[in-house]
């Protein structure tokens, strides 16, 4: 674990649980995409720097998942490097209580405000394309965040950040964390069709080709959506949704489970109803979600 990998003369990563890209700008100058999840995965990062004799002059961050910008505090007081979030994702790098107050929907309580769940802060920057070296574009890939991004080199390795999750993730977890649905879906069709010479995401092998591990991440996405209208057959609150998409995956309910799954399926819920595959209302002080065409009417006010 934490390998370094090289791809090309100026194109790596390092392999461990969220790859971590490493770019050459100079003979002595090096960047990187992430930073690993936490203080001890940015020493590793540090010792594998030191040891080929690079100086890290920025740190461009993909999104602001903590398994992703964890390093980035310990990196910068080691180095003095730079770091750069694109979007909306640089307030949740500056306020990572953000994170988790996002999918609590509230202020979260102790068992959330975790290392997984919640990152050290940074002293972070917008990226922007002026902020890039040369050789180093940066591309959308919104869906699994609010504002992702992912990262091309000149000499053509492309970053994918978590837009793509392995077989064996989607085939053992069910359910992969999304923010906005309808986003990822088209964050995965554009990346279906692009090429290049090695693709690297951060949660499966790196490929040259990656257009089938693309289909197959469409595929359970729609899956799940499915699962999920099925599901609200009868008039269900969220609650009784997420108990029985658990009970029917076999997943076992934690704190952390329910925020990240129970966020997700109310991203799914929200793309649903916009789609019309299903329909809300409010009853008995309860709002209930419903497959369309199998009820009332949903509110006009919902």
């Amino acid at each position: 674990m934490y390998e370094l990998i090289q791809i090309t003369e100026k194109s790596y990563y390092i392999q461990c649980p969220a790859r971590i890209g490493v770019v050459r700008c100079s003979d002595s100058d090096v960047c990187l995409i992430d930073s690993g999840s936490d203080k001890d995965a940015g020493r590793k990062v540090r010792q594998i720097l030191d040891k080929n004799g690079w100086h890290l002059t920025a740190i461009y961050c993909t999104h602001s998942h903590a398994d992703h910008i964890g390093g980035c505090r310990y990196l910068q007081a080691q180095t003095g490097c730079r770091i750069y979030a694109p979007g909306i994702e640089l307030d949740f790098t500056r306020h990572p209580v953000l994170e988790p107050s996002l999918l609590y929907g509230g202020y979260p309580f102790k068992e959330l405000r975790n290392k997984f769940l919640m990152a050290q802060e940074s002293d972070a920057e917008e990226l922007t394309e002026a902020s890039l070296p040369d050789g180093l574009e940066m591309f959308p890939l919104p869906g699994h965040a609010f504002d992702m991004t992912g990262f091309r080199t000149d000499d053509g390795v492309v970053y994918l950040a978590d837009c793509l999750s392995s077989r064996e993730t989607l085939d053992k977890y069910k359910i992969g964390y999304l923010y906005d649905v309808g986003a990822y879906l088209k964050t995965l069709e554009t990346v279906k069709n692009m090429t290049a010479r090695m693709f690297v995401p951060a949660h499966a092998e790196a490929a040259a080709d990656i257009a089938s591990l693309a289909q197959y991440n469409i595929d359970r996405t729609l899956e799940v959506a499915e699962k999920i209208a099925e599901t609200c057959a009868g008039p269900l609150c969220f609650e009784a949704v997420l108990k029985r998409l658990f009970d029917g995956y076999g997943l076992v309910m934690n704190a952390q489970q329910y925020v990240l799954v129970g966020s997700t399926v109310r991203s799914y819920l929200s793309w649903l109803k916009d789609t019309g595959r299903v329909t809300a209302r409010f009853e008995d002080n309860l709002l209930l979600w419903e497959k369309a065409g199998t009820g009332k009417e949903a509110d006009d006010d919902l």
